[in-house]
């Protein structure tokens, strides 16, 4: 399974981008970043796109790539909650702002929009996809992705402390949101988001559960608080005496 980082922050700029990953060049999880990181010939490869939740940093792509494949008389599969689903034909996909790619017309669809029920496992496009729910202040699912070769990564999405998911998930390759510094822990626990103690808490539940710990990369920081994260999940990392890293725009993960 090779897994590459399109977006890995909370904020754009030149160097930065909304969050967005892609699996094996087929699978994409969240699309903060999805048409501005990939060629015309790489969108096409694209068959399916997991949405977390339905914030603008993670869907904000939905609307270029539906147009995208529109032009090429093509078929993009999204997977999400039903609330998703109402973000994207209410504000974005709504005839408005964009075409309403989300319906079917006679012929091709362009988009096929597909309800996904956390908690049970379904097969897209060879990987078996388990949805959880996670802790954040809109309705969002973590998704983990196990492989035919049983390769399994799970992606938090933005969530929160307090997660009771571990039970259901046992990734060789967890990739969470860290979003700011153990400064704004209040802040963080009011709007839904992990600190690096938070994060370093949440790690101590999962190893005790499950009596390991997979390898950890962090995503959805905030560019301008990077540095001071860094520092203190590099501290997090040796108490924990684990592989905890940052994400950054274009790593490439393999399992």
């Amino acid at each position: 399974m090779d897994i590459q980082v399109l977006g890995a922050h909370n904020c754009e700029s030149q160097n930065s981008k909304f969050i967005s990953l892609v699996i094996d060049d087929i699978l994409a999880i969240d699309a903060g970043g999805l048409t501005s990181s990939l060629s015309f010939p790489a969108q096409q490869k694209l068959k399916a796109i997991l949405l977390t939740h339905q914030h603008y940093d993670h869907i904000r792509d939905v609307p270029a790539i539906a147009m995208n494949f529109s032009l090429r008389s093509s078929t993009i599969n999204i997977y999400s909650a039903q609330s998703v689903y109402n973000a994207l034909s209410t504000h974005l996909l709504n005839g408005e702002l964009y075409p309403k790619f989300l319906e079917q017309p006679q012929g091709k669809p362009t988009v096929k929009f597909t309800i996904i029920e956390p908690g049970k496992i379904e097969q897209i496009e060879g990987y078996s996809i388990l949805a959880v729910k996670v802790n954040h202040n809109v309705p969002t699912v973590g998704y983990q992705v196990t492989s035919p070769d049983g390769k399994s990564v799970f992606y938090t999405g933005d969530t929160g402390p307090g997660l009771d998911c571990w039970e259901y998930v046992s990734p060789q390759l967890l990739i969470t949101e860290v979003t700011a510094p153990d400064r704004y822990e209040e802040f963080a626990k009011e709007a839904g988001h992990l600190t690096p103690s938070l994060l370093k808490q949440e790690l101590t539940n999962f190893r005790e559960l499950k009596g390991y710990l997979p390898q950890v990369v962090g995503v959805h920081m905030n560019p301008d608080l990077e540095r001071e994260i860094e520092a203190e999940i590099a501290a997090v990392a040796k108490a924990l005496n684990n592989s905890i890293n940052l994400a950054y725009e274009g790593m490439k993960l393999h399992l």
